[in-house]
């Protein structure tokens, strides 16, 4: 590998990760609200980071108490985010649902770290949200089947959230990142949200190949992604290709994911249907995050600033498309990442450089496997490879 490419595979991590955890402390601030109530709220539309939405109230005020959503403080995304690099950094090699069962959720329960939203040291298992405690309630106590664990959890974009690592260290193999997705993501989620786990991490997958681009990186998870999800994505991307700045597409993208999502239009109080299994439909996150990537021209200010601005989930939806934008290359911008990394107290580019590590180590170890097959194969009579 050229000094070329191991640098512009550092920056394409570095920008990912960085990326997706600027864009989640942005959203938080505004996650479960809409539109309309985040420019009453904020006197126009959010363009930075913001304080908390009930300001110093933040430790009482429902729905959001006893967290500290705002002033640069990442979410549970970015806190899971980086306990699945640990994993990566503990095992150096490809990660299946048993690594879930035997690192990720020790590491919840035992390891205590700054809780930027918790403002404390505390558990990570203390924070994360209740369909990220089920790991714990089904791996550690009920010994469950890491490969089925994830069947009884509510399905929603939990495991999609924090799979970016996955697609990083398969970079440039998008059928690779899904395929290992899936297999980690079925100790977390099962149907569509299991899928969107799998179509997100080829996403970010494709988006490190040479020469991407939005398009491609959308055209790569529609050659992938299986039934309600495919068809999401495509219908919000083909809505999203007519639009150039978020404020237009805001409502037409909603309009294009509402079919498909179960939790409805009121995202506080989700359907009696919602986050149900099913073949017919997806989590909304993946498909508006690669439509504001598809507005935006994968510039990362303009996707993650419209995934801020659609609320409802907008953290998860601004962590999908800040990973997308910053691994294609659009450079975060610094102040942003300053503000969020000292707000947090957490230095976000170390994860990235110890998952750069990583990504080499595998993919030696692929050439290895892979020339150990052809050899093998050769010896019972397949064509020897010429290279």
């Amino acid at each position: 590998m050229t000094p070329e490419a191991e640098d512009a595979l550092a920056e394409r991590i570095a920008g990912a990760l960085v990326g997706a955890a600027v864009g989640d402390a942005l959203g938080g601030p505004v996650e479960g609200w809409s539109p309309e109530q985040i420019t009453e709220r904020h006197g126009g539309r959010v363009h930075g980071v913001v304080g908390p939405w009930h300001g110093d109230a933040w430790r009482t005020a429902r729905p959001l108490a006893p967290y500290h959503k705002g002033d640069g403080h990442v979410t549970d995304d970015t806190l899971m985010t980086h306990a699945l690099i640990r994993v990566y950094v503990t095992v150096r090699d490809h990660l299946d649902a048993h690594a879930v069962a035997e690192h990720l959720v020790p590491d919840l329960m035992t390891n205590p770290r700054w809780i930027p939203e918790l403002e404390a040291e505390a558990l990570p298992l203390q924070r994360i949200f209740l369909a990220e405690k089920w790991l714990v309630a089904r791996l550690h106590y009920g010994h469950v089947d890491p490969r089925e664990a994830g069947v009884g959890n509510i399905v929603n974009c939990g495991a999609a959230m924090y799979m970016a690592p996955v697609g990083l260290v398969n970079a440039a193999h998008p059928a690779g990142a899904y395929a290992e997705a899936l297999d980690i993501a079925g100790a977390h989620q099962s149907s569509y949200g299991r899928e969107a786990a799998g179509v997100f991490a080829a996403a970010v997958a494709a988006a490190c190949a040479p020469g991407a681009t939005p398009a491609s990186v959308v055209d790569a998870c529609l050659t992938l992604a299986k039934d309600g999800t495919r068809e999401a994505i495509g219908k919000v991307c083909e809505v999203a290709a007519g639009y150039t700045d978020f404020e237009s597409a805001l409502a037409p993208l909603r309009a294009a994911v509402a079919p498909y999502d179960t939790v409805g239009p009121d995202y506080r109080s989700p359907s009696l249907g919602a986050r149900r299994p099913s073949r017919l439909h997806a989590i909304e996150e993946l498909p508006v995050a690669l439509g504001m990537l598809l507005v935006a021209g994968g510039d990362y200010r303009h996707a993650v600033l419209g995934s801020v601005n659609y609320g409802r989930d907008c953290d998860s939806i601004a962590t999908m498309a800040g990973a997308l934008a910053g691994a294609l290359g659009s450079a975060v911008p610094e102040e942003w990442a300053k503000t969020v990394a000292e707000a947090s107290r957490l230095d976000l580019w170390e994860p990235a450089a110890a998952l750069t590590g990583v990504t080499r180590e595998v993919f030696a170890r692929d050439v290895d496997r892979r020339r150990a097959h052809e050899r093998a194969f050769a010896g019972i009579g397949g064509p020897r490879c010429s290279g």
